[in-house]
């Protein structure tokens, strides 16, 4: 077998960063997480940290805006991985940068792991963050560096645990607001499967300078769809309350904020269908389950499954 790579995972604190931190660990990749001296020391980070620890993670200090410690880094490593998030995308010119001069990485993954930006139709304020994911796609393009892209559309943890139902804490048992007519389909990927796609595409010379998408069938719902699912494993119909378009625009605009983003991208993939309104051309794109049919990945129908037991669970001890 040929020899792993060495991965460095720049935000592998954050939300998805984890994920893919631990999955290259389990892969048996030399692993390295870049973070800042207070990182290792907040308390809101010390599981994480201990966990990162004991799979033998390389802690590295360095910071995005310290370019000498980012250089360093890199230096060590064959592939950059970033998962920062949403305030610092328009900052990854720096890790470009950083990765020009090291001049060592065959591969470089930046912070994508949603829509494909460049396919897809949206209003502020997701419109401003998914331009600077494409400035960033340009940015890597212009400087010749190997890349991949990771669309994995919605993370189930974030929008299925709660049917993607704003400000709610559990999934709906009377009523659930629907945007649009429900019928464009979306795309919800396990958090632990979103790493351990990403990891196998690091090595795969069918993901170089591609965008791997995540579209394994039993994860590809309408809202319509989906809500009935629930519904039959709750043993319950939900008043459906449809929201079209206009009113849709009308509250993003209305809305604070971080409600108007989140608006944002439900009107660009409930309403305009933003993870499945095109067909994944082999000039720009390949279809992570597809290629990597081994992995047994967490289809929607068993998240929801799990997701009954323990909201029927937490609906009983509440009685």
């Amino acid at each position: 077998m040929a020899e792993k790579s060495n991965i460095l995972v720049i935000g592998g604190t954050g939300y998805i960063g984890k994920f893919i931190v631990e999955a290259s660990a389990k892969a048996g990749h030399p692993t390295y997480a870049l973070m800042r001296d207070s990182t290792l020391s907040s308390p809101d980070k010390s599981q994480i940290v201990s966990n990162f620890k004991s799979l033998g993670v390389k802690l590295v200090i360095g910071d995005l805006f310290d370019h000498e410690s980012l250089v360093k880094a890199i230096k060590q490593v064959d592939v950059v991985i970033s998962t920062v998030g949403h305030s610092l995308l328009g900052h990854q010119y720096k890790i470009i940068a950083a990765i020009k001069e090291a001049g060592n990485v065959k591969r470089f993954f930046p912070s994508e792991f949603g829509n494909d930006v460049d396919r897809v139709y949206a209003v502020e304020p997701i419109k401003s963050a998914y331009a600077s994911k494409v400035k960033i796609r340009r940015l890597i393009e212009a400087e010749g560096i190997p890349y991949t892209i990771v669309s994995a559309n919605f993370f189930a943890e974030y929008f299925l645990a709660t049917l993607d139902q704003p400000g709610a804490t559990a999934p709906p048992r009377e009523n659930v607001v629907i945007l649009g007519d429900g019928n464009p389909k979306a795309i919800f990927n396990k958090e632990e499967d979103v790493g351990t796609y990403t990891i196998r595409a690091v090595d795969d010379p069918r993901t170089l300078n591609k965008i791997l998408y995540l579209r394994p069938p039993g994860n590809i719902y309408s809202f319509n769809d989906l809500v009935s699912l629930w519904e039959k494993k709750i043993g319950t119909t939900l008043q459906r309350v449809y929201v079209p378009e206009e009113q849709v625009l009308k509250n993003i605009q209305e809305a604070a904020y971080p409600l108007n983003l989140l608006l944002s991208i439900g009107h660009a993939v409930y309403v305009r269908g933003g993870h499945t309104s095109f067909e994944i051309d082999p000039s720009f794109g390949v279809e992570a389950s597809q290629l990597f049919p081994d992995v047994k990945y967490t289809s929607v129908d068993e998240y929801l499954s799990k997701l009954s037991t323990l909201t029927l669970e937490n609906h009983l001890s509440c009685d």
